[in-house]
């Protein structure tokens, strides 16, 4: 299964996901700087099956009953690794599931 990190995400997060999941950033994909909703199409045709990001606006800026995949939004006091890391496990247990294209929120 294959995640995308979005650009608000710390790159180091990457490494904290088990072995089995591939995960990419937006700047290793070529993408910095795009748009969300051309961020979103791009990553569905590349066959990722979330975006994980810590940016909260996001679900008020897309069509959520558009949504081409999944998107995880990281709930956390600051969007630095130490805070961000304790919430891989709850994406680990989300992307086991049958994800819908809706916006899912993990906190502390």
């Amino acid at each position: 299964m294959k995640l995308l990190l979005d650009e608000s995400v710390p790159w180091r997060l990457k490494r904290a996901f088990a072995d089995g999941i591939s995960v990419s950033t937006v700047p290793e994909m070529g993408w910095a700087g795009a748009k969300n909703g051309e961020l979103l199409r791009r990553a569905a045709e590349e066959g990722f099956i979330a975006l994980a990001t810590a940016d909260r606006g996001i679900e008020y800026q897309q069509r959520t009953d558009a949504l081409p995949l999944a998107v995880i939004v990281m709930v956390a006091y600051r969007n630095r690794f130490s805070d961000l890391a304790p919430l891989v496990p709850q994406i680990e247990r989300l992307l086991e599931l049958a994800m819908e294209r809706r916006i899912y929120h993990v906190a502390v």
